[in-house]
């Protein structure tokens, strides 16, 4: 099977080509080499690579940046998903987008369900809203799976950043009003792999189990980095409401996914978060052994 990857140097892309199965052919694309924006190009990309399945992993997540940069959110969370959906009805490929559950108004109480009302609050939420839409009307065969606050071993995150602030600062205060779940691109790569084989068709929430404040991953990071001896001292982390440190983008206030359809297609029970962070970390550590 040939699989070509958008986004291939993003954290979930990096996944991806790591975790890739040895029966699988993989063509890892980023904008150098597929400007995913100029549908010539991604039409050129096709007829030269003839894939079975694309991964569409490409996305342009700066949240807040896309209050200001809304042209280009949209050219390649919405218009960039609409060509690939496209081409790929028309040429018989099965597509996975990777969406968000940035796609919530964040005003339940209990988790969302796929086919819960979207009501998106910033220009990211919309636009990878958009992009769903465009793939679910144009190529019907396709699934998008729906993740959230991804971290990983590469690029920048989250995690990545707190290890960063808890090694220089003598105290943090992170957000304790907004509730999710975070989840490591291991989880969902693995995941998507299993999608590749079965190739079901639909919306999907797939990301770890359990639920946090952005304040409660703070901690359970700073518990498991000064376990695992990434971090030699520890700091207060104090909770902040959503009004003390203000961002242009309006972010959902529970936006936890329900993803027992998921589970159920899968046939297994997706991982606890604090699991999978300890994962993570382990993995952070050993590259940093053999650095």
């Amino acid at each position: 099977m040939k699989i070509l990857l958008t986004g291939a140097n993003g954290q979930l892309g990096s996944e991806l080509q790591a975790t890739c199965p040895t029966a699988i052919t993989l063509i890892p694309t980023d904008y150098h080499t597929l400007d995913i924006t100029q549908p010539q190009q991604i039409a050129a990309a096709l007829a030269q690579h003839q894939p079975d399945v694309i991964i569409n992993a490409a996305a342009y997540t700066a949240v807040d940046k896309a209050e200001s940069d809304v042209e280009r959110a949209y050219a390649i969370n919405h218009l960039a998903a609409e060509t690939l959906a496209r081409e790929s009805a028309q040429r018989g490929i099965y597509l996975l987008q990777v969406s968000t559950d940035f796609v919530f108004d964040g005003l339940q109480s209990t988790p969302y369900l796929p086919e819960a009302n979207a009501k998106p609050l910033g220009v990211y939420g919309a636009s990878k809203l958009a992009g769903e839409q465009a793939v679910q009307a144009l190529c019907p065969s396709a699934a998008i799976v729906r993740t959230s606050w991804l971290y990983s071993a590469y690029g920048n995150n989250f995690v990545k950043t707190m290890l960063r602030l808890m090694a220089e600062r003598d105290s943090l205060g992170v957000v304790a009003d907004q509730i999710g779940t975070p989840t490591w691109t291991g989880t969902l790569a693995s995941a998507l792999w299993s999608f590749v084989a079965q190739q079901p068709q639909g919306i999907f929430h797939c990301a770890d189990n359990g639920v946090a404040s952005w304040y409660d991953f703070a901690v359970a990071i700073q518990e498991e980095a000064l376990a695992l001896g990434l971090l030699s001292k520890a700091i207060p982390i104090k909770p902040l409401r959503s009004d003390e440190y203000p961002t242009p983008a309006r972010r959902p206030a529970f936006s936890v996914m329900d993803r027992r359809a998921t589970e159920q297609q899968l046939g297994y029970t997706l991982p606890h978060w604090r699991v999978s962070l300890r994962q993570m970390l382990t993995e952070l550590k050993q590259q940093s052994v053999t650095a």
